[in-house]
């Protein structure tokens, strides 16, 4: 019965730690765990972090998925640029903003970034309904293109830029410039603003 328990206390979280498991009971065989990824009855996210089979394939997940496994962190460039229909062509991974150090990690769901940037610089996300009552933590139109313009500086020409092809339209209709102006400033970096005026001049002028 071990497993039906188990099942029943986590099933709902859709993703959860091994120490939430040993806080639930602190007696548990951590072996179990193992055995039961490899049966295919849970999938393994990272070290110590795990996720029921059944939620492959839900649409958005893998947002869901990358928000839990690796706090505190927020979806942002190119994953948030594709979820906002900014950009054009889908993702290849699912990229995130986090205040520890730099990760990659490889699993069932797909393929995780999270770059760096230090606690001041982690703001300008908010959270965005998902299924039941989940939410998704992501950035705002705006913070994603100054997180992506300070994360990735040879988008610094206007020929970079313009290969970003963002939708002119939702690009008027989603970003303040006024706010967009406001955030570059809280990063103290010349560089990023000439970068930032060089994106408002090529999409929002």
């Amino acid at each position: 019965m071990i497993y039906q328990d188990f099942r029943k206390a986590f099933y709902e979280l859709g993703c959860f730690s091994s120490a939430q498991v040993y806080t639930w009971k602190p007696g548990f065989d951590k072996n179990n765990l193992g055995r039961w990824v490899k049966k295919g009855l849970l999938i393994k996210l990272r070290q110590g972090f795990y996720c029921f089979p059944e939620y492959l394939g839900v649409a958005g997940y893998d947002l869901f998925i990358a928000n839990r496994m690796y706090r505190p962190s927020y979806i942002s460039l190119h994953s948030a640029l594709a979820y906002y229909g900014l950009i054009p062509e889908g993702v290849v991974q699912v990229t995130s903003v986090t205040t520890k150090k730099t990760a990659h990690y490889v699993n069932s769901f797909g393929t995780y970034a999270y770059r760096s940037v230090k606690p001041e610089l982690f703001f300008g996300y908010e959270l965005k309904p998902f299924s039941k009552d989940r939410t998704l933590m992501i950035a705002t139109a705006g913070k994603v293109l100054i997180d992506l313009l300070y994360l990735y500086p040879f988008y610094n020409t206007k020929e970079e830029i313009e290969a970003l092809r963002l939708d002119e339209d939702l690009m008027q209709e989603m970003v303040d410039v006024g706010q967009l102006k406001d955030f570059t400033a809280r990063f103290r970096n010349k560089e990023l603003e000439k970068r930032v005026d060089l994106l408002i001049n090529t999409y929002l002028s």
